[in-house]
């Protein structure tokens, strides 16, 4: 149904050895130019601050989910056989376009936009774009049938879970390669095993028995990689400034917008109204960075002060809330000193669930193939996984701030 390339494309990557591509639909949305700005788009927001090496972008995340589904509908006989080569290739490509609506510094871009990253994806993908005509020329029902997929409301479930599911392809690759840039061993699990003992059962992806322990490291995977990579405080301080600099910057686009002048990367981004494709399009992190160097030269002191400690690491000190009373007693502190605290003050609660079992309304969850044949939810019959569903919910409460010996 689809064009080949005319010959295999493949790409050297350090998780999966080797991306395959052998459709020209796939190879052209690679070099389009919406997705070619992933390039420029880093994969873990403030991390980078902790693990100098977490540099790596979103451009080789997402061929990277693309290339685990790849091999789910070529190697997994119970996908392989029940799809269509429509439906294999709408699935593969949900999965490389799932990111392409991500703004700069990963999720923390998403607390000073108007439009979530999988909206902007959706748009992206129905609007005119080099990627819409990309896609309708192949078949014109690809964009919808794609946007279903990245929406979680295509009519065939199995797709929803190979791309966005407890046990799915985005999460498998991006713990591996979080992983691996970080340098750290928290996000490691046998993907071969797991990819090994997949079957489908009445359209349902589901797991062996015998593959049980290694879903179990999967899912204490992500439970670690939360909480000593992607909620680490220091990135979270680095996001809280982020955050407070475009909070600064929207109050001024209406009070005093000439001394947003210079900024033009950031107008769109401080409207009420969302942003177009094309102006997310110019938004990547090159483009902020220089922004925010312009604005170290800003006339506004909390500009200047606020981009300046983005630049050059000068971070908010943190500490743990455990009531209401020390948030207060901080923001007493810091208005003696003479802290604007909308602009120096944020706090933000942590929480993570590292598995969520099935709700019965439509949630997902983790199925597996018992051995006498019944499918049932993990938590039924992993110890370690119930265990967790029983636990409290973990949180932590924090409040970021400058230090006061500054």
């Amino acid at each position: 149904m689809f064009d080949p390339t005319n010959e295999v494309k493949v790409m050297r990557d350090p998780i999966h050895g080797y991306i395959h591509v052998d459709l020209q639909v796939v190879w052209d949305c690679i070099n389009a130019r919406e997705f070619q700005r992933l390039r420029r788009i880093q994969q873990l927001g403030g991390s980078f601050q902790v693990y100098h090496t977490a540099e790596h972008s979103r451009f080789s995340h997402s061929i990277g989910v693309y290339e685990i589904i790849r091999r789910m509908v070529n190697e997994i006989d119970g996908i392989k056989n029940i799809l269509s080569d429509y439906e294999k290739a709408t699935v593969m490509l949900a999965g490389l376009l799932h990111d392409v609506g991500h703004g700069p510094f990963s999720h923390a871009f998403e607390a000073v936009s108007t439009c979530k990253h999988e909206e902007f994806t959706c748009r992206i993908i129905e609007e005119n774009t080099e990627i819409h005509q990309i896609l309708i020329q192949a078949d014109p029902s690809l964009p919808e049938d794609i946007a279903k997929i990245i929406r979680h409301r295509h009519p065939n479930e199995l797709l929803n879970q190979m791309v966005s599911g407890q046990l799915d392809a985005d999460r498998m690759d991006y713990l591996l390669r979080d992983a691996y840039f970080t340098g750290t061993s928290y996000g490691n699990f046998d993907l071969e095993r797991i990819l090994r003992t997949i079957r489908v059962v009445d359209n349902k992806m589901v797991v062996k028995e015998s593959g049980i322990h290694t879903v179990e490291d999967y899912i204490m995977a992500r439970y670690h990689m939360y909480w000593q990579v992607y909620y680490h405080p220091t990135a979270r301080s680095y996001e809280s400034i982020l955050e407070l600099l475009f909070r600064r910057m929207k109050d001024l686009w209406k009070s005093n917008r000439k001394l947003l002048d210079e900024v033009v990367m950031f107008h769109a981004f401080l409207k009420d109204t969302p942003a177009d494709v094309e102006e997310h399009y110019r938004l990547d992190e090159a483009a902020a960075f220089y922004g925010f160097s312009l604005l170290e030269k800003s006339q506004d002191p909390i500009l200047k002060d606020l981009s300046s400690r983005l630049l050059n690491r000068h971070l908010f000190a943190y500490c743990t809330l455990e009531n209401e009373a020390d948030a207060q007693r901080i923001k007493q502190r810091l208005t003696a000193d003479g802290y604007d605290i909308r602009y120096y003050f944020l706090s933000d609660i942590a929480s993570q669930r590292p598995y969520l079992p099935y709700q019965g309304d439509g949630g997902q969850a983790i199925w597996v193939l018992a051995q006498d044949g019944r499918i049932v939810e993990l938590s039924e019959i992993s110890l370690i996984v119930k265990a967790l569903c029983e636990s409290r919910l973990q949180e932590d409460h924090k409040a970021f701030y400058p230090d006061f010996s500054d």
